[in-house]
């Protein structure tokens, strides 16, 4: 990967889709992915006697699954619009992977279609994802400040801890990377936060 960074490389166009659809894939499906954890969470603090019933195998399964079905389907809806566009011009990829956006620059026909596409994908998944966490993490806040002893505080955040962390790293590098695209210079500040 160290590698990759700082040589070039060539990748097939059947290979740059092919890895367009599995980052799209996997980015998406990572957000409901930690929104089932987030579930998970609130599960287990605010109902705990009834964790293994509510968050059954079958249920995990479920959740997961879900999960990926919504991963496959934005990256289809992005691959898709990709696989519609022309590239006439330059054929050298200002990024470390082929992404949505630094292959939209290279396209020599118009990108209104995937740029609305891309929006409304994105849009809805950081709402949804975003708005789940936070519902979730709002009423395991709410019961913990209804413990009474501080170990059960402290015991319920450090449950917490290691997902509200991958939650920041995860949706504040995304925000990093695609709220700044419009900056001059960001590209190289986008390569860096997509590593995160």
């Amino acid at each position: 990967m160290l590698n990759d960074f700082v040589s070039e490389n060539v990748i097939s166009y059947v290979g740059c889709m092919t890895q367009l659809f599995f980052f799209c894939f996997f980015v998406n499906s990572e957000c409901y992915v930690l929104v089932s954890t987030a579930y998970d969470r609130y599960v287990a603090i605010c109902n705990p006697l009834m964790y293994t019933v509510t968050m059954s195998p079958q249920v995990c399964s479920l959740l997961m699954f879900g999960s990926y079905v919504i991963g496959f389907a934005g990256a289809i809806a992005h691959t898709g619009s990709m696989l519609r566009l022309t590239f006439c011009n330059s054929n050298i990829i200002h990024h470390y992977l082929c992404e949505v956006l630094p292959l939209l620059q290279l396209s020599c026909t118009s990108t209104h279609v995937n740029e609305l596409v891309f929006f409304i994908v994105v849009g809805v998944v950081i709402s949804i994802s975003s708005i789940s966490i936070f519902i979730s993490y709002a009423l395991i806040l709410s019961n913990i400040f209804h413990i009474p002893p501080a170990e059960g505080r402290s015991k319920a955040f450090s449950t917490c801890g290691s997902h509200i962390i991958a939650v920041a790293l995860f949706f504040g590098s995304g925000a990093f990377t695609y709220l700044t695209t419009s900056f001059p210079g960001s590209m190289d500040q986008n390569k860096l936060a997509s590593v995160f």
